[in-house]
């Protein structure tokens, strides 16, 4: 029978727990050391200290203390972010007792996902097209999005069922979309294969990735930030080495493997195109339907922001910033508008339409036709990718005041805060031991 937890014990698995599923929905790891703090000034420790890396964190309660580690075992769903976010609204508000605070986040990974039949290959198909419909705007490669999405369902759902398919994913997804891209292309069935054969991967390319460890090296955070970048790079490689194991396989010629994007229809594409996305992203990460508008929101802002910067003639850089900033400013004011929506929930699907993975994918794969362009190319996305992160901070910097403003004045979030603490909590099977947790 294990030991009953002490009071100082329970309160560092708390925040441990908290902070480990904020990790594992991918917020950067100084705004999960601020949140960890924010909640443990509201339990009664000031003098709290927490260290976060990308694979768990260490909070001590006071300096010289007992300490607790807490890793991250995989990411979470947006429905779990969502969850493990709410919590920390009760706990900063003082609405939510510790004790059921933390009964919450031992269930977090136990609950199960909203749509579990349909969820990954509805989602992962309207996804798909509807990045087609914003980066490749022609029928065949919408077609193509459509059909190639379900391979990659099926290989993301066997990814979490055998070791040779999970670290292989991207690089089997590439192949799979390359392969049938450059075959229809050498039929002449559709046109410019590289953007054609992004928008069935786009989930896995790690553009959120990049962008972030881009950010935390902003904010100081040197180990995380390159921890990430180290990672986003592998897993960019193994996707490009998929494309380059295809044109090896089919003896592309080099006039397919160009950087020209379809583009036949009309203004209209890339707006369904949005809402595609958005209910494809409920349906992949168990998201309420009642909070596809919200997403919505944030996506059209995004994409708004972007073609406005675009117009400008200034370069993608202008547009690449200026989207990155509207997506963090809007998300967070979608979160106070809406608080059930917490704002990374809202501003990561936007990292989808910002693009710097499918940029990236492109540019690093041109190198096979023509070195000079390949390199160029991949350094305007470098630049793109800087602008991201650099329109990140400013939307955060923006936001900060609005925040706590909204935090002090929104009847709304009051409301909802309460709520939560009068949330019914899900009892986890007796097993003999404690429920795994959150990260």
């Amino acid at each position: 029978m294990p030991t009953p937890l002490t009071q100082p014990q329970q309160t560092r698995r708390l925040l441990a727990w908290l902070g480990s599923g904020l990790l594992a929905g991918g917020m950067p790891v100084h705004e999960v050391e601020e949140d960890v703090q924010e909640a443990a000034t509201a339990l009664g420790h000031d003098s709290i200290e927490v260290a976060a890396s990308p694979t768990g964190l260490w909070v001590t309660l006071s300096s010289g203390e007992a300490s607790t580690f807490e890793s991250v075992d995989g990411g979470v769903r947006l429905d779990q972010l969502a969850e493990v976010t709410a919590v920390h609204a009760a706990l900063t508000a003082g609405t939510l007792p510790a004790a059921e605070a933390l009964q919450r986040l031992s269930v977090l990974r136990q609950r199960p996902h909203r749509y579990p039949a349909f969820g990954l290959p509805a989602g992962t198909f309207l996804v798909a097209t509807g990045i087609a419909l914003v980066l490749a705007p022609a029928w065949p490669s919408i077609l193509f999005a459509a059909v190639i999405s379900q391979v990659v369902a099926g290989l993301m759902a066997l990814s979490g069922r055998t070791l040779l398919v999970g670290p292989l994913l991207p690089f089997l997804a590439a192949f799979a979309s390359s392969l049938a891209a450059f075959a229809l292309a050498e039929q002449g069935l559709i046109d410019a294969p590289l953007w054609t054969l992004v928008p069935p991967i786009a989930v896995l390319l790690p553009g959120s990735l990049i962008v972030t460890g881009l950010t935390e090296l902003s904010a100081g955070a040197m180990m995380a930030g390159t921890g990430r970048l180290a990672f986003g790079g592998t897993q960019m490689l193994l996707a490009t080495l998929g494309v380059g194991a295809a044109v090896a396989v089919l003896g592309v010629p080099i006039t397919l493997i160009d950087g020209e994007r379809p583009a036949s229809l009309g203004w209209w594409a890339p707006l369904i195109g949005l809402l595609l996305i958005a209910i494809g992203i409920s349906l992949l990460e168990s998201v309420s339907p009642s909070l596809v508008p919200a997403l919505l929101v944030t996506v059209l802002t995004t994409f708004l922001a972007q073609s406005l910067g675009h117009l400008t003639g200034q370069g993608p850089w202008l547009g690449a910033f200026l989207g990155a900033c509207a997506a963090s400013l809007t998300a967070t004011l979608v979160e106070f508008v809406r608080p059930q929506v917490p704002r990374m929930v809202a501003f990561l699907p936007s990292f989808w339409l910002l693009v710097p993975g499918s940029l990236g994918l492109v540019s690093v794969a041109q190198i096979e036709s023509s070195p000079t362009a390949g390199v160029l190319a991949a350094v305007e996305v470098l630049v793109i990718v800087a602008s991201i992160a650099l329109g990140v901070l400013v939307g955060a910097g923006l936001a900060n005041p609005l925040r706590s403003i909204a935090t002090r004045l929104s009847p709304t979030r009051r409301a909802f805060v309460l709520q939560l603490a009068r949330r019914p909590v899900r009892r986890p099977r007796q097993s003999g031991g404690t429920a795994p947790p959150p990260g």
